[in-house]
């Protein structure tokens, strides 16, 4: 256990974690360098197009020190991006040092601030280091300055390195080895294990990668799992080199993966805690709760495929993915489809792309809305997943509640102006205004989340030329003055349409959501009205003309009556049409809710 580190890398996306990962794999020799290939631990084709970390990965190294001593190095490499912020902390869980990446060029931004605070809270010993030192824009002087006056570690302990160009590589892992300390524990106590993570393997069902903190496990051993009580026999213990290595035992200390024939990846809770069946310990390892999803939209399988095999592809994806919660729903518009519970806007966009692509089916996805609660009067409280799930009659509600976010914003001075009134709209209150350095500004808020979530991320960024981040973490609900916006289509409402707005914004949106409805739309042979209302009172309306078919087309002169007829006998049959006529949504008509400003 004494040559054991367990340490994390932890930075803002697209700082270089991944690339960082590669040189250390390359360095302590775990791949060869014709097995090399670059973000060697993003295994996800999706992973490696946007050029993102979305599932963590545990991998062992073997280092031989400058102390002539050979230490065995478990590295977590943890996603960056605020959705996926709670496997982050679950992943420093397992560890006792983290590596903190700061990229030269760019400085501290809003993502290093909450990865930091998180290594904080959990006691870790954190590593500064600064990456893209070889760029011509770097400036390593200021960004070592920042760190010690922002996160208050001593500039002498940072790191300098260019991952890319393989710099500074050895003083990393000799720091790690040096600073970090090894793990604690006792393997003579009964087991107890943390899981961090898991996937799905069609042979070996599912696959838990676990820290053992006391203890011991190997094959054959029966296991409980502590959320739900359930047991399983062990088959197979090892650990990623980055390969899957079989190994006899997982003992104290150790990072590596179990495998016992669990049929449901539902069944294994990031967070929870593994011990021995026959001998089991008292308490889990503290910090454990379930996965809340943050987000909701309604999927529907878009035509030429129907429910069944959206629900087939649906339930084969969620065994990959514990963090997405489903329920059926049916609306009028689409017909029979599911309300599916993300972590947020960038996790829907990838089961989003990944059920198109690894699973073939095509899909029409609904504006997301947040978990709103409900007050009733007669003291009940529900939670609102779907805006048609608001009670039509406001006579037995006493209040309705939104979720609240603390939002810290990191931008260059020069764009701060623009991103107070930014977060003025957006109906944000201010909590601190903080100069990092001469040039850079933290900003926090408190925000509403659904705020957020509607375009949000397009305008800070179109503000700031791109330079502004911003990280946010949930606080709680808050009773706020909101109201349900309707879309009717040809008088019949379309309840994927509609939304919950804060009533002071309501005219305006509905006005913006009409118009751009009208834009996507395409034109029929009939007339279609698109109206927006609160409950049944319309507050913005728009006409789509109707597509006209020249009837008169074959008249070569002749009488004027012989036009009329035609044209009279053709109203006719429009207004036939527009009794019976259904209009075809696009998929960009559900978008355009959150394309209104």
């Amino acid at each position: 256990m004494e040559r054991i580190r367990n340490f994390s890398i932890i930075a803002h996306v697209d700082h270089g974690k991944s690339t960082l990962a590669d040189r250390l794999l390359e360095f302590t020799g775990a791949v060869s360098r014709r097995e090399l290939k670059e973000q060697m631990l993003d295994t996800l084709e999706i992973e490696r197009e946007r050029g993102i970390t979305i599932k963590l990965q545990a991998v062992k190294m073997f280092y031989r020190a400058k102390d002539g001593n050979t230490y065995t190095l478990h590295l977590i490499d943890t996603p960056g991006h605020v959705d996926f912020s709670y496997e982050v902390s679950r992943a420093l869980a397992a560890c006792e040092g983290a590596v903190l990446l700061v990229d030269a060029t760019q400085g501290i931004e809003a993502q290093t601030v909450a990865n930091f605070w998180k290594a904080v809270e959990q006691d870790l010993v954190i590593l500064p280091v600064i990456n893209k030192i070889d760029l011509p824009s770097a400036e390593p002087d200021r960004v070592k300055r920042q760190i010690q006056d922002v996160l208050g570690l001593p500039s002498e302990d940072v790191l300098l390195v260019s991952a890319k160009e393989g710099i500074g590589i050895e003083e990393v892992l000799e720091a790690i080895v040096n600073r970090i300390p090894p793990p604690k524990g006792d393997t003579q106590k009964p087991l107890k294990a943390l899981i961090f993570d898991s996937y799905y393997d069609q042979y070996r069902g599912a696959v838990a990668f676990v820290r053992i903190f006391d203890g011991e496990i190997k094959p054959g051993m029966r296991i409980r799992l502590f959320s739900t009580g359930k047991e399983f026999e062990v088959v197979e213990v090892g650990a990623q080199t980055p390969k899957m290595t079989k190994l006899e035992k997982l003992t104290t200390g150790d990072v590596g993966y179990i495998a016992a024939s669990i049929k449901d990846l539902r069944d294994i809770k990031i967070g929870d805690t593994i011990t021995d069946a026959k001998n089991p310990v008292e308490s889990p390892v503290p910090g454990f709760r379930p996965v809340k999803p943050m987000v909701y939209a309604g999927i529907y399988p878009s035509e030429g495929y129907t429910y069944e095999q959206l629900r087939d592809a649906l339930e084969k994806y969620a065994i990959n993915d514990a963090a997405i919660q489903y329920e059926p729903e049916t609306s009028p518009a689409l017909g029979l489809g599911f309300r599916v519970g993300f972590l947020g806007l960038l996790h829907m966009e990838i089961v989003q792309e990944r059920l198109e692509r690894e699973y073939g089916v095509s899909i029409i996805t609904t504006a997301p809305s947040v978990v709103y609660r409900v007050r009733l009067k007669s003291g009940e409280i529900k939670e609102i997943r779907n805006p048609s799930d608001l009670p039509e009659n406001w006579g037995i509600v006493e209040a309705i509640e939104e979720p609240f976010v603390l939002l810290t914003i990191i931008t260059p001075k020069d764009f701060v102006g623009n991103i107070i009134n930014l977060c003025q709209e957006k109906r944000g209150v201010q909590q601190k205004f903080l100069y990092l350095d001469p040039n850079t500004v933290m900003l926090e808020y408190h925000m509403p989340l659904s705020e957020i979530i509607m375009d949000f991320h397009d305008k800070i960024k179109g503000l700031s030329k791109g330079y502004a981040s911003y990280d946010y973490e949930f606080l709680g609900f808050k009773e706020e003055d909101l109201v349900r916006l309707n879309v009717f289509i040809n008088n019949q409402p379309v309840d994927a349409l509609s939304f919950i707005v804060h009533r002071e914004k309501a005219y305006r949106r509905a006005r913006q959501l009409v118009e751009k409805l009208k834009e996507v739309i395409p034109r029929q042979l009939f007339e279609v009205k698109v109206q927006a209302g609160i409950g049944s009172k319309v507050i913005a309306s728009e006409r789509i003309p109707p597509l006209r078919a020249n009837v008169t087309a074959k008249c070569y002169g002749g009488d004027i009556t012989r036009k009329k007829k035609l044209l009279e006998k053709q109203k006719e049959g429009k207004k036939r049409l527009k009794q019976f006529g259904k209009v075809e949504l696009p998929q960009e008509a559900f978008l355009a809710v959150l394309k209104v400003e």
